[in-house]
């Protein structure tokens, strides 16, 4: 008898931690690495924030609370998603997780059986597959490629369902693309989920506030009233508040649903650290000035990438509607070889070689469903990201 569960066969490590802890290592080694591989905004987490989590320390508001969350901070939730979103839930239709990787996991643990379906677009967050294969459902992978914008169709969306489709999983912006869907590509996916009863929308909105150019951020349940019903909204402070560390997320659904997953979480990790809820509670209350500012700057990194892989050989990097990743193509430089010598036939022989010979850390396209790509994430200073773009260019240009 193995010691080891099968279901852990099912599933495999985080590529981006994996990338991550490599450059860690080769740093530690005392070689020179730029890391652009993690997804973790490079600010302090607002002041505000801060001063409340010591308060409440201070307060001893350092015990267990809710399985899913303080009634104040599911209430400040609620209100968010009224100012914010236009969407009218209770504090009882919300639950509070450790950070927003729990909140996905728990609606798929609470409601998938062997054999049921959930859509994934790729490109991909490198958790929603395995997460589905783990509590036992079939991902069914739908290819949004580089011309379609990297998003999912009516057409492609209709196709893929069947009578064992559970969930669509939409992440919108895109991590790792960025790309995000505005209100008329929203509605025309809520069309096709209309003549699908049995078809539930899990909207992974985490990305929600960092959109540029005027882009209008939308959720599904906010475009189409009549899904409400049966969309799970997720969404957190981690990304919007350079809360990473702090784990808080949360998300809000019809109340059964919010019911089984509290009772999964009464038997996993309980309640979410008392301390980090009353800080995302001073989060989402408090001068929200921090997410327009720290907007701006994510803006300016997008666009001093874009243009620096775009002025490299062999790449093209389209332009992100939010988040902060880029998902350059690396096709022009497929089948060539690397002045160290490596043949690039992939992009993770591209990432690999990038990583040895430049010291610069990005992932590949293949670990987030679709190929030849790579995802850069832009979280980090413009000194950092414009060293990165020079050896990205030098590694390009000696690629032949």
């Amino acid at each position: 008898m193995a010691f080891i569960s099968d279901r852990l066969a099912r599933i495999k490590p985080s590529p981006t931690i994996a990338m991550s802890m490599r450059a860690a290592e080769l740093a530690a080694e005392g070689r020179d690495i730029i890391s652009l591989s993690a997804g973790e905004p490079d600010f302090d987490t607002p002041l505000n924030v801060r001063d409340a989590a010591k308060a409440a320390i201070d307060a001893g508001h350092t015990r267990y609370t809710a399985v899913d969350g303080t009634p104040s901070l599911k209430r400040a939730i609620a209100d968010k998603f009224a100012r914010e979103n236009g969407l009218d839930y209770t504090p009882s239709q919300i639950t509070v997780g450790t950070g927003g990787k729990q909140i996905l996991f728990n609606a798929l643990m609470a409601t998938l059986d062997a054999g049921d379906e959930v859509i994934v677009p790729a490109p991909y967050w490198v958790s929603y597959p395995d997460m589905v294969l783990l509590a036992g459902g079939t991902p069914v992978v739908v290819e949004c490629d580089q011309v379609a914008g990297f998003r999912l169709t009516p057409q492609a969306l209709e196709a893929a369902i069947t009578p064992r489709t559970k969930w669509l999983i939409l992440n919108s912006p895109s991590n790792p693309t960025g790309a995000g869907y505005d209100r008329a590509q929203m509605a025309a996916l809520c069309e096709v989920l209309l003549r699908h009863p049995q078809v539930w929308i899990l909207a992974d909105d985490i990305y929600e506030h960092l959109v540029f150019d005027g882009f209008e951020f939308c959720t599904p349940a906010e475009v189409e009233p009549r899904l409400k019903d049966r969309v799970l909204t997720m969404n957190g402070v981690s990304k919007s508040y350079a809360m990473t560390g702090w784990r808080i997320g949360y998300g809000a659904a019809p109340e059964a649903l919010i019911r089984a997953m509290a009772k999964l979480q009464s038997q996993s990790t309980s309640n979410p650290c008392s301390v980090s809820q009353y800080a995302a509670e001073a989060a989402l209350t408090g001068p929200q000035d921090y997410i327009r500012d720290s907007r701006a700057v994510f803006q300016r990194r997008r666009d001093l990438v874009v243009a620096g892989l775009n002025a490299c050989a062999g790449l093209d990097c389209p332009v992100p509607q939010g988040a902060f990743y880029v998902y350059p193509s690396m096709a022009g430089l497929i089948g060539r070889t690397s002045a160290g010598g490596t043949r690039i036939d992939s992009d993770e022989a591209f990432a690999n070689a990038l990583l040895d010979e430049q010291g610069v850390a990005v992932v590949f396209g293949a670990a987030f469903g679709l190929s030849p790509h790579f995802r850069i994430s832009y979280a980090t200073a413009n000194e950092v990201l414009e060293d990165a773009m020079a050896r990205i260019r030098q590694f390009c240009a000696g690629c032949n």
